[in-house]
């Protein structure tokens, strides 16, 4: 018997690899699957942030977060300094374009830390 198929959709989803209790931003509190209100698509142009407190955050979100007075450079869940899991303390005073695309270019990175 031969079959022979004359038409095939595929249908890929993804999903960011975090704890199940953990998958909604604390700022804009949408699902890390979605965006932020920032951006228009999920994935690399929406990355996520993980911070030593292990809190996570759309890169867009907490930054706008990190720029408001009242933050004084915390963690908006913890109110510990915010650092990016590997050290570095992400704010707003010290953070340009060229740091913002490496953070977008490393979501891959920050995806292996929680392993």
């Amino acid at each position: 018997m031969k079959v022979t198929i004359k038409q095939w959709h595929q249908v890929s989803t993804w999903h960011w690899k975090l704890p199940a209790d953990d998958d909604l931003c604390g700022i804009c509190r949408v699902s890390f699957d979605g965006t932020c209100p920032s951006c228009k698509y999920p994935g690399d142009d929406c990355p996520l942030v993980i911070g030593d407190c292990n809190h996570n955050f759309h890169m867009h979100c907490v930054l706008k977060w990190l720029e408001t007075e009242t933050s004084k450079g915390t963690c908006p869940m913890c109110r510990q300094v915010f650092r990016m899991k590997g050290g570095d303390v992400l704010s707003a005073d010290n953070t340009n374009q060229s740091e913002i695309n490496n953070v977008s270019q490393g979501s891959d990175a920050v995806m292996d830390a929680l392993d």
